[in-house]
């Protein structure tokens, strides 16, 4: 069958373990425990390479079909390693060293000298900062399941990498693609900033600097958002559409899901650190943002979403990608917590 070939990228595997343990967080009374160990051990058996890196996608015959190295992927890998040992005790001692055994080879394999880690070894460009945003939120899940001080260290660094590198010291974007030492990509291309991650990166910072008190991050935070809302959202249509350029002009208008799922974990994590008329604002775009993601969900089964609108509003008739699904339950239980909180 076509299906069957398929190839099925490795970050999905750690979503999906997320979505379903978090699912039950949320109330879902299916299988989860079961599910998830089922797709943790499947993970380890299949995507594993000889090069102690995880591959990037294999067909589901269990069979590797590209066994490259991708930063993001390995990102994922510690992040759901994170998620079985908070919730699957009988595996929390696997999962832990799993992780740290990754952490160890990405260190000694692939650390950038300023910062960070390469996309490659030997290195090549471009760098990228969504990884390491990945990164950034599997270490801040480690730190609530470990007491390895590597996971406090390593968020702290991406967390400095973020506001000193990826985020414009001039206008307070954050940049998608960077040259071998860190410094913008040269071309259009080191000119992109994505509305989804100026909001992704702002839940995160927020997250991180009230953990540690750091005000600038807190700032940073603030200004991300402020940049994905005002630049970011498309007023006729009412969603965050994909791509900036650096001037925050529009780069790219199509509107995908996942963009509508960071704005909501955004303007909660804000709300929830403000006062007065700033939490206010915040507040107010909550609903705004739900309406955004409501749309995907639209005129499809229940269960499933659309994934890519057109400028004009129109959706592309596809598959509902897999991997969304950990957005989606990440906003839901981000709104959950909060609206519990009231």
């Amino acid at each position: 069958m076509e299906a069957d070939r398929i190839p099925r990228r490795a970050r999905i595997v750690p979503r999906q373990i997320y979505s379903f343990l978090e699912g039950k967080n949320l109330g879902w009374n299916g299988p989860a425990e079961q599910i998830a160990t089922g797709l943790y051990k499947w993970f380890l058996g299949t995507y594993r390479t000889g090069a102690s890196h995880f591959a990037a996608a294999a067909n589901i015959n269990a069979e590797q079909v590209d066994e490259n190295f991708d930063l993001y992927n390995q990102a994922f890998a510690l992040f759901g390693f994170a998620q079985v040992a908070a919730s699957l005790p009988s595996l929390r001692d696997e999962a832990t060293t799993e992780a740290r055994t990754l952490l160890n080879h990405l260190i000694a394999e692939y650390k950038h000298p300023e910062g960070g880690f390469q996309e490659a070894s030997p290195p090549r460009a471009p760098l990228c900062s969504n990884p390491h945003m990945h990164l950034f939120e599997a270490c801040l899940a480690w730190e609530q399941v470990s007491d390895d001080p590597i996971w406090r260290e390593l968020a702290d660094e991406i967390a400095e990498l973020a506001l000193t590198r990826f985020i414009d010291p001039v206008s307070g974007g954050l940049r998608e693609f960077f040259d071998l030492d860190w410094t913008p990509m040269p071309g259009d291309k080191g000119r992109i900033m994505e509305p989804g991650h100026q909001f992704e990166w702002a839940w995160l910072l927020a997250k991180w600097g009230q953990l540690r008190a750091d005000a600038d991050a807190l700032i940073a935070a603030r200004r991300l958002y402020d940049i994905g809302r005002t630049f970011g959202i498309d007023e006729s249509r009412g969603v965050t559409f994909m791509a900036l350029n650096d001037d925050f002009t529009v780069n790219d208008p199509v509107a995908r899901l996942w963009g509508q799922t960071e704005w909501i974990k955004a303007a909660v994590a804000l709300a929830q650190i403000s006062t007065g008329p700033e939490r206010d604002a915040y507040l107010e775009d909550i609903p705004l943002s739900v309406h955004a993601l409501r749309v995907f969900f639209e005129e499809v089964p229940r269960g499933l979403y659309l994934d890519k609108m057109a400028p004009d509003g129109t959706f592309k008739r596809e598959s509902a990608p897999a991997s969304t699904l950990y957005h989606i339950v990440c906003a839901i239980s981000e709104l959950d917590a909060f609206a519990k909180s009231l």
